[in-house]
């Protein structure tokens, strides 16, 4: 493993990236000025960028997101989320047609049919007892502890339904600030005794999805997609089981325990002590993406 300080130092090796945003990109309030021109950079070297991201919006729920944050168009060529890998499922009817969502007001869009999919189920929005399964979107708050749904979820395991998480993240950092996700949801779902059904990182459904959106730009082997993110278990565990190159951000989720310093150099023994803890073998580790 090597730790390097600048994506160009190894960038020349690989024709296109998948990029985790939150973390990488954008701290879920600004974007970080050195990731964005370092992707603006690699692009106009010709390189191809795939922004990956276990956001639960949809494509363009993203593009409208990271706009606002100071993300520019200039500085990727396509997104893959994993909502939009989870609707499709949805829409499939893998959690049959009358879901109980977990969620905030911002989701709705989660929805609304994908165009890809000729003939959508019907789905319908209703109260628990009514439910055929569960939509998870995030918590209702994400400042409150996932324990609070264990009344709600006993329910619905009784019942036998199933949890589709269109989010696999335990936590996100907004700014200085941790937040649950619906991954820590789906989570407790699975531990309490219930089916937790994932389409984010680290499954396979959102790479195949990556993968297609770049070939719509250019064929690219994977031998030659460089995988970026700092979720151990997510964006690292993910690039590892779909074989790809990795670039694990250290100055993210684990910037404590890899003594991450504020000008984005991680300890090399925490590191690695942290990574031998972890299971993980990243190619490539920078503090920070730049």
């Amino acid at each position: 493993m090597q730790i390097i300080d600048a994506l160009a130092e190894v960038s020349d090796r690989y024709r296109a990236l998948f990029v985790d945003l939150w973390g990488c990109v954008h701290d879920g309030v600004r974007a970080l000025p050195g990731a964005v021109e370092a992707l603006e950079a690699y692009r106009a070297r010709g390189g191809r960028v795939i922004l990956v991201t276990n956001s639960p919006r949809t494509r363009a729920g993203v593009a409208a997101q990271i706009a606002h944050f100071g993300v520019p168009g200039t500085a990727y060529d396509d997104i893959a989320t994993s909502g939009d890998s989870a609707r499709v499922a949805m829409f499939d009817g893998v959690v049959g047609g009358r879901v109980w969502h977990l969620g905030q007001a911002h989701d709705a869009a989660f929805f609304e049919p994908p165009a890809i999919l000729e003939r959508p189920r019907a789905i319908e929005r209703v109260a628990l007892d009514a439910a055929e399964g569960i939509v998870c979107t995030g918590p209702l708050d994400p400042m409150v502890d996932p324990d609070v749904l264990r009344p709600e979820f006993q329910t619905a395991i009784a019942g036998g339904l199933k949890l589709l998480c269109a989010n696999p993240d335990i936590v996100v950092d907004r700014g200085e600030i941790r937040e649950w996700c619906a991954g820590a949801l789906a989570a407790l779902y699975t531990d309490m005794g219930g089916e937790s059904l994932y389409f984010g990182k680290p499954h396979p459904p959102i790479y195949d999805l990556a993968r297609r959106r770049l070939a719509k730009v250019e064929a690219v082997p994977d031998a030659e997609i460089l995988a970026i993110g700092d979720g151990p278990g997510t964006d690292a565990a993910g690039a590892m089981g779909e074989k790809l190159d990795l670039l694990f951000i250290s100055g993210g989720l684990a910037a404590t325990e890899t003594g991450t310093s504020p000008s984005g150099r991680p300890d090399a023994d925490r590191l690695q002590r942290f990574l031998d803890a972890e299971g993980l073998a990243p190619t490539y580790t920078i503090g920070r993406l730049r």
